[in-house]
């Protein structure tokens, strides 16, 4: 099976059994519940889905959902394939495409990050406005995917400037601090070095996660307009003399997912 055919077959069980939506959302570690707050709800396993890759991290629960939030119908991918669980980039990128036959328009992409910039603190939202790639991988390697882009997409507007000033809108009507900044991605799975944070904050970033980039460029190259939003879980390495773990993250983005909730909902009302 070809990955034209692995889309199209996706995207046709997706429709048949939960229907469409303009607005997706991508829940990071910690942040799955958000997809249980719909009203209206309908869901369908990723081992449901021809062609899905099964997740294996644990907060991500693997199911994708439509329902009623914000007034609008929208569609919650609780759970996400990352390159560090093996999955090739083509995979860790099908439900972006996916998403594209579906007719989303607009992406909100959440994760759970380590906080580079030290005037960050463990709880933060941070608004993502660029990326730094130094993970080594691009998901438009290989043969260009003429039916959802060009070759070689712009990517110089990569995180909406209007979606952001929506956000920062929404988060100032609520008295919501949102700190903002450039996101970098690094492959993991190990956390990293205090070393490489210091290499990050010297390149100019201000929070660091194994996820996020790869969904952002191939949205950006299917036309879909993308909103990114990181849960300051921890401190990066080296910030603090302390160790970092995973269940570290989950517990604090379970403390931070009320916030993250209200905001993605009043971005929703808004779009």
């Amino acid at each position: 099976m070809d990955y034209m055919e692995r889309i199209n077959l996706a995207a046709k069980a997706i429709e048949e059994k939960i229907g469409t939506a303009e607005i997706a959302v991508i829940l990071g570690s910690g942040l799955g519940d958000f997809g249980n707050t719909l009203s209206d709800t309908k869901s369908i396993p990723y081992s449901e889905i021809p062609g899905f890759p099964s997740v294996s991290v644990q907060g991500h629960a693997g199911v994708l959902s439509t329902g009623i939030k914000g007034g609008k119908r929208i569609l919650v991918m609780s759970g996400r394939f990352h390159a560090y669980e093996g999955h090739p980039m083509e995979d860790v990128t099908l439900p972006v495409r996916v998403m594209a036959k579906l007719g989303v328009k607009k992406l909100i992409v959440t994760n759970a990050a380590g906080a580079v910039n030290t005037a960050f603190y463990p709880g933060d939202l941070m608004l993502i406005t660029d990326f730094l790639n130094l993970s080594g991988m691009n998901p438009l390697i290989g043969k260009n995917l003429s039916e959802f882009g060009p070759r070689f997409p712009d990517m110089s507007n990569a995180f909406d400037k209007e979606l952001r000033k929506l956000a920062l809108d929404c988060a100032n009507d609520m008295g919501l601090k949102l700190q903002q900044g450039v996101y970098t991605w690094m492959s993991g799975p190990c956390y990293e070095t205090p070393a490489e944070i210091r290499m990050v904050r010297t390149l100019g970033g201000d929070a660091v996660g194994m996820s996020t980039v790869p969904e952002t460029i191939v949205a950006n190259h299917s036309g879909i307009k993308v909103l990114g939003i990181s849960c300051c879980t921890n401190m990066a390495a080296g910030v603090l003399d302390q160790p970092i773990n995973h269940q570290e993250v989950m517990e604090m983005g379970l403390k931070a997912r009320d916030s993250f909730a209200a905001l993605v909902t009043a971005v929703i009302e808004r779009m």
